[in-house]
């Protein structure tokens, strides 16, 4: 996120700024002559329209993430949050805490910004401007509004609000009614199509409304939603209970490929790679000092032998994030090894960097090396961060494969296309240094894009976009077919989130027909189960066919010789 600052406007023109020179002698909040007081003696507000825009300034504090401004007794409150990636890799370490949202007073009379809590979630002030009502880590407590929320319970300064004398008593029955009631009203006034595609929306609500009776769980709601909202026949109609049943004890995961081999023993078949890039890629059997090699047999886990029939894996129950001891007998014969590890509690990334490494080096084999390879998993900030893994690299060959298979979409289609998008039109030459396209990150040749059925929502937008402007080609199978688009505003009485398709989406030579259809590729190039089984990639092979095409008709771009 940009960084901003809390601004404000003199509404009468006579106004000093409280930033600037003052009057000597008089104080910050002193009125002008000109602001004569009533009858009652309340102060007279007068507003300047001429100008007004003009008498906008800034506060004095530097640019940050500020929210939830407010007005308090002779100064202004705000929430300071800290930058963070939307990663979250720029902390110190992964298991390090999370830097805390700060609330701040900036003191008009004094000029001075002023510390009040170090974790503030959220805080509104009293209607005096004098108490701030502050919830924090779970706390609500009441401090004042103008010094530094003491930690220390007690005292008029830090009253803290004892929220389990609260009786609370929920009729579910009631509460499912007003929910799906709640969920009819609020598609009704944010469905895309005012007419509600000609649906009939509320015959559909009354239709289903019978079934309310017949519930017996929130689950039972929940499918109920979702069949109300499937009526309208439109992508992103998605119902999300809040919570769920916590992480528990978290299945330890090893990074590995593991599987019981003919003399019973447990061994390693392979040892998936880190990504040093991604925090959340890292390899167990692969860490300093553990030194486990592909055929080594895990023979015990935190002493406990490995059972012949479960193998480890009941023994790595629970063990996600914490040390645990394995011990390893080598492939080659000697002695047993002890190591200690960090199981995993999700592969998922591990194996995804894993997967395209092995596209990636499938495309240089095939090309020959002359065709660089891009996987985009998303339009959002893992996705982005993915493209540049590589970017600089791979597109310096001579054509490029963009994979978005399996594009789970988002909205940062518009920036991968203006990427694929660059023409180069000159070149930087350093001397004893290698030359650099201009614009930097353009592709010097044919550009090929790979796209499947599950290839969805921004996904699908940035298949119909390549093909808008003359990209490349795309090959594979139709997309998902889902871009009329939500923002995930509104939320149920307990927590369960509803969205609305929203927005609207035409396109270029697809008009308003991408919703409920999908893109459809220019070469089409099924999947078959029996490819996938043989471990063939027929989709991208047909990619890279084309692309070596096309550079024969047309060469890539290559710097000039020095004059």
């Amino acid at each position: 996120m940009e960084g901003v600052r809390p601004h404000l406007i003199t509404l009468a023109a006579t106004t000093p700024s409280p930033f600037g020179p003052q009057r000597h002698g008089r104080p910050f909040g002193t009125p002008d002559k000109d602001e004569t007081p009533d009858s009652e003696g309340t102060p007279a507000t007068r507003i300047d329209l001429d100008g007004l825009a003009d008498r906008i300034v800034p506060f004095p504090v530097e640019a940050a993430r500020y929210s939830n401004l407010r007005a308090a007794r002779d100064g202004v409150l705000w929430l300071r949050h800290p930058v963070r990636g939307v990663l979250g890799a720029g902390r110190a370490t992964p298991d390090a805490p999370d830097p805390k949202t700060r609330l701040e007073r900036y003191d008009l009379a004094q000029q001075r910004l002023e510390h009040l809590a170090a974790d503030a979630d959220h805080f509104e002030v009293s209607g005096d401007g004098r108490r701030v009502l502050l919830w924090s880590d779970g706390r609500l407590r009441v401090v004042p509004a103008d010094r530094h929320a003491s930690d220390d319970e007690g005292g008029d300064s830090n009253i803290v609000v004892d929220l389990t004398r609260i009786r609370q008593t929920v009729d579910p029955v009631a509460e499912w009614r007003q929910m799906y009631d709640e969920t009819g009203r609020i598609m009704r006034d944010n469905f895309w199509r005012a007419d509600m595609g000609g649906v009939d929306w509320d015959g559909v609500l009354d239709r289903y409304r019978p079934v309310l009776d017949r519930l017996a769980t929130h689950d039972d709601l929940v499918d109920l939603l979702w069949e109300v909202q499937g009526e309208l026949g439109t992508s992103h109609a998605y119902v999300t209970p809040r919570g769920g049943f916590g992480d528990g004890a978290r299945q330890g995961l090893l990074g590995a490929d593991i599987s019981r081999h003919e003399d019973g023993g447990w061994r390693v078949d392979r040892i998936l790679p880190s990504e040093t890039s991604d925090p959340d890629a890292r390899s167990p059997l692969a860490a300093p000092g553990v030194a486990v090699r592909p055929g080594d047999a895990i023979v015990a886990v935190a002493g406990q032998p490995v059972d012949p029939v479960t193998g480890p894996g009941p023994l790595l129950t629970g063990t996600a994030g914490k040390p645990v001891e394995l011990t390893v007998s080598p492939a080659g014969g000697g002695d047993l090894r002890h190591v200690v590890v960090v199981p995993l509690a999700d592969e998922e990334p591990l194996r995804y960097h894993a997967w395209v490494a092995g596209r990636r080096a499938h495309v240089h084999e095939r090309s020959g090396g002359r065709l660089g390879y891009l996987h985009v998993p998303d339009m959002q900030a893992p996705g982005w961060a993915q493209i540049h893994r590589d970017l600089r690299i791979e597109v310096a060959r001579e054509g490029l494969v963009v994979d978005v298979r399996e594009n789970r979409g988002g909205h940062t289609s518009q920036l991968v296309v203006e990427k694929l998008a660059r023409r180069i039109v000159g070149w930087d030459l350093p001397r004893g240094m290698r030359p650099e396209s201009y614009p930097r990150d353009a592709p010097r040749g044919p550009v090929v894009a790979v796209a499947n059925e599950f290839s969805g929502s921004d996904g699908d937008i940035v298949n119909a976009a390549i093909r808008a402007l003359g990209i490349g080609p795309v090959v594979g199978t139709r997309t998902w077919g889902g871009v009329i688009g939500i923002d995930s505003r509104y939320r149920l009485v307990d927590g369960t989130l509803i969205t609305q398709p929203k927005y609207a989406f035409w396109l270029e030579g697809a008009g308003w027909g991408v919703e409920n259809h999908g893109v459809d590729p220019d070469v089409e190039v099924p999947q078959r189960p029996q490819d996938h089984a043989a471990g063939r990639d027929v989709q991208l092979d047909e990619a890279v066919r084309l692309a070596l095409e096309a550079l024969e008709a047309t060469p890539a771009k290559t710097p000039p010789e020095l004059p």
